[in-house]
């Protein structure tokens, strides 16, 4: 009589889950505080906890024309470690490395031309209105697609004329504000403990002065 053959016995092993990045969970089409939150909410922990025990100080802001609204300055809590601060530091740069990356300049430049094209400026030629919009990519070149893409659809949607640069910076400032305070704040953490990487600068000059004497 053949004896069967046993049957093996397979445990499947738990799946391990990548933690989730703020790229990977930035969604541009939900509203400002919705996206702020989600954003928060993916970053690697401790930094999350690090965010919410911080101090927020509102303080008048004045501009050339007088009181210019309030501003709101965050502190750090005491006690950040360089281990949070190099996290908060690895964090910053993939955070401006995508959700806050700069646009390409060919996918700027057609945005901006699209837009112009919507409200027409009469008596200037084809040469003048490409050298505006050289002028126009220049001066938004320092903000992200999404959120340039985003100013253009408001303008189109709620204005009559063509828009001024100014407005345009003023309208994409308006719309990233939660994502550059975020930076603000994972780079006030960053600079909350030294690096060990980067030489004190004081130590420095004390090793100089003591080589000197």
């Amino acid at each position: 009589m053949t004896a069967r053959p046993r049957s093996a016995t397979i445990t499947s092993l738990p799946r391990t889950h990548a933690p989730a990045s703020p790229a990977a969970a930035f969604d541009p089409t939900l509203p400002a505080p919705q996206r702020r939150i989600r954003l928060t909410a993916a970053l690697p922990p401790p930094l999350p906890e690090l965010l919410a025990q911080g101090r927020t100080d509102r303080r008048p802001r004045f501009g050339e024309d007088g009181f210019d609204g309030m501003i709101e300055l965050w502190s750090p809590p005491s006690g950040v470690t360089p281990a949070q601060a190099a996290l908060a530091r690895q964090t910053l740069e993939e955070l401006s490395g995508t959700v806050l990356a700069p646009a390409d300049s060919d996918h700027l430049l057609g945005r901006v031309l699209t837009l112009l094209s919507h409200f027409p400026a009469k008596g200037l030629s084809p040469e003048v209105e490409r050298m505006m919009a050289l002028d126009w990519a220049d001066d938004l070149g320092e903000y992200p697609a999404w959120v340039i893409d985003a100013a253009a659809r408001n303008w189109r949607r709620s204005r009559k004329w063509r828009p001024s640069i100014a407005e345009m910076r003023t309208l994409c400032e308006e719309i990233c504000a939660p994502e550059r305070a975020l930076a603000d704040r994972l780079q006030s953490l960053a600079d909350a403990a030294p690096d060990p990487c980067v030489p004190d600068p004081r130590a420095l000059a004390t090793g100089a002065l003591r080589r000197m004497g």
